[in-house]
């Protein structure tokens, strides 16, 4: 997964302004006691951040992927 799939994640789940919140408030024991953005900074994997956040926030499984997004019709 690469930063900005994480966040097109993060935004689609908790909305653009709330996502920056919880990136830089929300303490994540699953990646060494670090804010996702300390996380992200430090060289953990995106994935990983976004699937601790995920056990934390109570993301159900079918929602870990991001929400569907119909193909274009040009």
């Amino acid at each position: 997964m690469r930063i900005s799939e994480f966040w097109r994640l993060m935004d689609d789940e908790f909305g653009a302004g709330y996502s920056r919140v919880l990136s830089s408030s929300l303490v994540l024991a699953a990646v060494g006691g670090r804010t996702a953005d300390q996380a992200l900074a430090a060289g953990v994997s995106p994935r990983s951040v976004w699937l601790a956040i995920c056990e934390l926030q109570d993301v159900p499984p079918e929602r870990r992927l991001g929400r569907d997004i119909s193909p274009r019709r040009d």
